[in-house]
């Protein structure tokens, strides 16, 4: 199964697809943000209520996507300035394709919520996994729950190449796993949510983090944009880092809670669940070396190095530590 040939061709269709989507919201001034539906987050309460235009004093335009790939083609078609919460897989891919992409901000981890979920049916658990082989699977492409498949498949001995890897959104591809039509499920959010009523997870998040596959998202934009705008980034950083903090301090949360479910565009019960399972470190957190004080940078090039070894990729950087720009969160602290 040769999928870089997919990945390569997604980004660039997408660039001329989500120009389209989102040159109705680029064209008025202001600012244009990627976000994804089903994926609650503090952040979207600050979105909700108005707190980000009265930090940056601009219009924004949130402009929802299916994966972060298509962030990536938005970013690079110069339509989307920033994408908040972009799977790390996705950025690495992009950014090994050349594109001018920088990390400003881990904007969650969340290993339980993202994961691969196989059809109850076939009554496959981690300890028969072998019999993956020759199953159909549904995998967004150049995501993280396509990092996290290939990982999985390599501690089970599973060969990719005998499967048949589906390239899908999560919703199709949870659809999919409902109808029958795959035999297992790879995604995340609400979509990962109504796969699992349909079949079981192979490994936990704990188990996947102690196989090394880490689980998590950050804030994007294009290089250049960030150069010529580094307060503006700083000031939505800022807005983030305050909402995740209002969220951590539990009185908040009742308040809270249905603002973010509906912008989400979920009920209240399971944007709960979602949250629970979500961890928003803080900006001292992020700045150390846990993350972005070297971690993940070194995480990004074995990232790379899978979808190279995985035929996805051409190539990767030999260091990913120019795709980290820590300036403007530093910057937070003075604010």
């Amino acid at each position: 199964m040769k999928t870089k040939s997919l990945i390569t061709g997604a980004v660039s269709a997408l660039a001329v697809l989500s120009g389209a989507q989102a040159a109705l919201a680029g064209g008025h001034g202001g600012l244009t943000v990627a976000y994804f539906l089903e994926w609650p987050m503090p952040f979207q309460y600050a979105k909700a209520t108005g707190m980000y235009e009265e930090a940056l004093g601009v219009d924004i335009n949130w402009v929802s996507f299916e994966s972060g790939v298509k962030m990536s083609a938005a970013m690079a078609s110069g339509d989307v300035q920033l994408s908040v919460s972009q799977g790390l897989p996705p950025f690495v891919v992009a950014t090994s394709a050349g594109q001018d992409l920088q990390i400003l901000d881990v904007a969650v981890s969340y290993a339980d919520n993202d994961n691969c979920v196989v059809a109850e049916a076939l009554e496959i658990d981690k300890d028969s996994a072998g019999e993956l082989a020759g199953k159909k699977v549904a995998v967004p492409l150049g995501t993280a729950a396509h990092y996290g498949f290939l990982k999985q498949m390599s501690h089970f001995g599973v060969d990719v190449a005998s499967m048949e890897v589906v390239d899908m959104d999560p919703p199709d591809g949870a659809a999919a796993i409902s109808q029958g039509a795959v035999d297992m499920f790879c995604g995340w959010g609400g979509s990962l949510a109504r796969a699992k009523e349909h079949g079981n997870v192979l490994l936990t998040g704990d188990e996947k983090t102690e196989l090394g596959i880490l689980v998590f998202d950050v804030t994007s934009a294009p290089a250049g944009w960030v150069a010529e705008n580094s307060d503006m980034a700083a000031k939505f950083l800022k807005v983030t880092a305050d909402a995740n903090a209002m969220w951590a301090d539990e009185a908040n949360q009742a308040k809270m809670l249905p603002v973010i479910a509906k912008d989400a565009g979920m009920d209240e019960a399971t944007t709960a669940d979602n949250l629970a399972t979500f961890t928003f470190p803080t900006v001292a957190e992020q700045l150390a070396q846990g993350w972005l004080g070297g971690n993940a940078q070194a995480f990004m090039k074995g990232v790379a190095d899978v979808f190279v070894e995985a035929g996805s990729i051409d190539g990767a950087l030999g260091s990913y530590a120019g795709a980290v720009n820590t300036g403007p969160l530093e910057s937070i602290s003075g604010m």
